[in-house]
């Protein structure tokens, strides 16, 4: 069975978004790559929950995302197809980390997808 693993929240102004959010609710943050993107530690790794991250919102409309990983990409790409579902964002690598995608559900929802893969590039 897939699993929701990460979060991604947009936000016109990072910085602000990160504050708000250690000081609301104690996250803990790092900022990761180039982008304007912050992970976000939201717990106890041995705590139910997940980890997620702020990044620098690139349209007014873009909602928050949430990404569930998947054995195959290429498999659950054929599966969203097949059942009504649009890819948005199609297959990207996330170096070091895996492969990712973007899709709309039927009903017009935007979720991600990933495929762990440690020699993405």
């Amino acid at each position: 069975m897939a699993r929701v693993v990460h979060f991604e929240i947009p936000a016109a102004d990072p910085e602000v978004s990160v504050r708000f959010y250690k000081n609301v609710f104690g996250w803990e943050f790092s900022k990761w790559g180039d982008e304007e993107y912050w992970l976000a530690k939201t717990g106890e790794d041995d705590l139910p929950g997940i980890n997620g991250a702020i990044m620098k919102q690139r349209d007014p409309a873009q909602p928050v995302v949430n990404t569930v990983e998947v054995p195959d990409l290429e498999k659950a790409i054929e599966a969203i197809e097949k059942h009504k579902g649009q890819i948005v964002a199609p297959k990207m690598a996330v170096p070091t980390v895996g492969w990712l995608a973007y899709f709309k559900d039927p009903g017009g929802y935007i979720s991600g997808i990933m495929q762990m893969d440690a020699n993405a590039k």
